[in-house]
């Protein structure tokens, strides 16, 4: 039995395989990376939004939640741009305090 190998086939199909890994998921497809022991919170980034507002922050946006629930975020105080967190606990301050 010969085994036939048509190359170019053979190169545009491990090509195709590879393009999902080099550009990544499409866009508007949300990537899991949290561990499977993680156990996510139901708070919403509306109520984020609120907390950092209450604590002084305008124009919030941009909030994302970690796997660790801590909500992160762009937020303005005292007229300059600042990245913001919000602890699980409640505590909201700017990122890397």
């Amino acid at each position: 039995m010969r085994i036939q190998c048509d190359f170019p086939s053979l190169f545009l199909t491990l090509a195709l395989l590879a393009v999902p890994v080099l550009i990544g998921p499409p866009v508007g497809v949300a990537v899991a990376m949290c561990m499977p022991g993680d156990r996510i919170d139901g708070s919403t980034a509306a109520q984020a939004k609120e907390r950092m507002q209450a604590a002084g922050y305008t124009n919030v946006r941009d909030l994302k939640k970690g796997c660790d629930n801590y909500w992160h975020g762009v937020a303005v105080k005292n007229g300059a741009e600042v990245r913001v967190v919000l602890a699980p606990q409640g505590q909201v301050m700017t990122e890397g305090n």
